[in-house]
């Protein structure tokens, strides 16, 4: 039964993904398709019971910081937030060769801090240092592979929808613990990105900021102080217990609301767009999450997570090949899946293996996230791929070339993060959120 179950589940999914059916619709259908085909139940008995599997998973208290989250990120990106957060990173990056690059970088870290989007950071950072670079002569190709692989840092980096949604599906695994541990994991990926940017900016000939501010250093970084406080706010209020991290979306979306109003960049016609947008992005991803809770029940009932696991652990019983497996198969679905389809189907699937393990789940949250975050970046599915070539207007095939390096150096970052658990537990074990930063035994 868990041969058959799984050969129609997948199978089944990947076709209707080649074919173009929307991925919740494929999720929903591949389920029914592997329930029916393995004998777990009847077509009749099963449509009740996956009614009622949708239902349960979609009635969640903690789900609500989704779309909280995500109206706070679009109130960023059109309330003048995101170009003083830009304007400070220049600051403070000037003095690098390629500066617009690092300005890049350090501006999509910034943002993610107060959004939790790398699609809204690939957007909003495009079309503000897009022109800039255009203008200094940086080639368009160029400028659009660091925006586009600095931008997954902004769901590593806390506030960020991607770790409330694993937490949720883990079963309940401390949002502050992985909000704590997403700074060193987010930092550590921007740097490698960083790093090489500026290596292949010297080699392009791209110098230092020749460019004088009009406005003093000090008027800057009073510019950008109220929107960094959003990230004070937020993890102060969660970490103090005076709020949940659902209640913290909605502090966040009244406090950038506010930031708004006083910039006056955003008029009533934005704000009802700003509406819309959210409605119809939290929308997909509670489809999602419904068609996912029905998977979830079919390969509980097959017995699915308990096969592969079997499957890996067969292979080695040594962790760091069992880890090693489960990210090179998790880079490879990542360039097939969306983020949030991908944290549904896996977690459940991976995590019993990686606990078994002694890898702590704030540590695997994280390094789940790390590497769907890279498969964003990457063909045929990326959305921060094709988002940041939409705002450059460039084509994949030019940005690849400058891709492909950067790739690398985030892989390098993924395996740090994975094999060395200090970097994404130091913080959460210092703030008493964790019981250690080792393996669990």
């Amino acid at each position: 039964m868990v041969v058959t179950a799984t050969i129609f589940l997948f199978v089944s999914f990947f076709i209707m993904l080649l074919a173009g059916v929307p991925i919740s619709a494929g999720i929903g259908i591949a389920s029914v398709i592997a329930a029916c085909a393995s004998g777990v139940t009847t077509l009749d008995g099963f449509a009740f019971t996956a009614a009622q599997k949708c239902f349960s998973g979609l009635d969640s208290f903690s789900l609500l910081a989704l779309p909280f989250f995500s109206l706070g990120g679009n109130i960023m990106n059109k309330g003048g937030i995101a170009k003083r957060l830009v304007r400070l990173a220049r600051l403070l990056v000037g003095k690098i060769p390629g500066y617009l690059a690092a300005t890049n970088v350090l501006a999509n870290m910034f943002f993610g801090a107060v959004s939790g989007s790398s699609v809204a950071a690939t957007s909003a950072m495009g079309s503000i240092l897009s022109p800039l670079e255009k203008d200094e002569g940086y080639d368009p190709n160029y400028s659009a592979a660091v925006n586009i692989c600095s931008a997954p840092t902004g769901i590593l980096i806390p506030p960020s929808g991607p770790l409330i949604l694993y937490s949720i599906t883990a079963g309940g695994v401390s949002v502050a613990a992985l909000f704590m541990g997403g700074y060193f994991t987010g930092a550590l990926l921007g740097i490698c990105v960083a790093i090489v940017a500026i290596i292949l900016a010297v080699k392009l000939g791209y110098k230092k900021s020749e460019v004088k501010e009009e406005d003093s250093a000090l008027k800057i970084w009073v510019d950008a102080i109220p929107s960094l406080l959003a990230v004070i706010i937020v993890m102060g209020g969660i970490l103090g217990g005076i709020f949940t991290a659902t209640e913290a979306g909605v502090v966040m979306c009244l406090y950038c609301g506010v930031l708004a109003i006083i910039y006056r960049e955003m008029d009533f016609k934005t704000f009802y767009n700003l509406l819309a947008d959210t409605m119809k992005s939290s929308a997909t991803i509670l489809f999602l999450i419904a068609a996912s809770s029905i998977m979830a029940y079919v390969m509980a009932r097959t017995g699915i997570p308990a096969a592969i696991s079997s499957a890996i652990m067969s292979v080695s019983t040594n962790r760091y090949v069992i880890l090693l497996i489960m990210n090179v198969f998790l880079l490879v679905m990542g360039m097939f899946l969306d983020l949030t389809p991908a944290v549904l189907i896996f977690t459940p699937i991976f995590l019993p293996i990686a606990t078994s393990i002694g890898m702590s789940p704030v540590h695997f949250g994280l390094m789940l996230i790390c590497n769907l975050g890279i498969g964003s970046v990457t063909p045929p599915v990326g959305s921060c791929l094709f988002v940041g070539c939409g705002v450059a207007n460039v084509k994949i095939e030019g940005v690849t070339k400058y891709i492909v390096p950067i790739f690398i150096a985030m892989v390098v970052a993924l395996l740090l993060v994975t094999f060395i658990p200090q970097i994404p537990l130091s913080i959460p074990y210092w703030t008493g959120l964790v019981d250690g930063m080792g393996w669990m035994f």
